[in-house]
């Protein structure tokens, strides 16, 4: 096959604030940021690096209104450690209409785009 995605891209007010948040969300780099497009990558030789998509911040003039169609779902070591660190960083705990029985904490980052932070794998999961 002849494809290979590229990015994810994030509509946004505050391209570079928000890809700031995802920056210290994530520990990825600022690679490009020009006339407000900003672009994520994972840390330069790391086993993502030129694996994982980017994520490319774009401005847009209108805000978010609905919940978003696509959103990234996150494996932390940790998930209490983790939620509480991104609390720090901006993020807030977001309903989506799930319930008490999920294993995924949902949150928003801080211009309301929702993502989930996952349960922590257990030995032998993948």
């Amino acid at each position: 096959m002849g494809l290979r995605l590229q990015s994810v891209a994030f509509d946004c007010a505050d391209a570079a604030g928000l890809a700031r948040f995802w920056s210290e969300a994530l520990g990825w780099r600022i690679t490009y940021e020009e006339d407000g497009e900003v672009v994520l990558q994972p840390p330069e030789g790391s086993p993502e690096d030129g694996v994982a998509p980017d994520l490319l911040f774009l401005p847009v003039p209108e805000g978010k209104v609905v919940k978003n169609r696509v959103h990234l779902d996150l494996r932390p070591a940790d998930q209490a450690r983790e939620v509480a660190r991104l609390e720090a960083l901006g993020a807030q705990r977001a309903d989506v209409g799930q319930d008490d029985s999920v294993t995924w904490v949902v949150m928003a980052d801080p211009e309301g785009n929702e993502f989930c932070v996952l349960r922590a794998l257990t030995p032998g999961e993948s």
